[in-house]
């Protein structure tokens, strides 16, 4: 769910109020009671983690060929179990 900052302008309270998309926008003030606390408009923030995002893959640097980028399997196993025997 979306995090908004919301602000009264009678009596100046701020706050976050984490709501669905779809509900309707909040205008009564928790803290004063007016019909004056408004939606502000803000910047998102978030962060793109894990692979496949820029700041992971991409950034600074040449691209590595697909061959350097793939793991080999692990000789050390030594097992029938072992998925590198098979």
């Amino acid at each position: 769910m979306p995090i908004y900052a919301y602000k009264c302008a009678s009596c100046g309270f701020a706050q976050d109020e984490m709501l669905k998309v779809s509900d309707a926008p909040l205008t009564e003030c928790p803290s004063c009671g007016a019909a004056h606390y408004t939606k502000q408009v803000t910047a998102p923030g978030f962060a793109l983690k894990g692979t496949g995002w820029y700041a992971t893959d991409f950034k600074g640097g040449a691209s590595k060929p697909a061959e350097a980028r793939s793991e080999a399997p692990s000789s050390a196993c030594g097992t029938a179990a072992c998925p590198a025997s098979n």
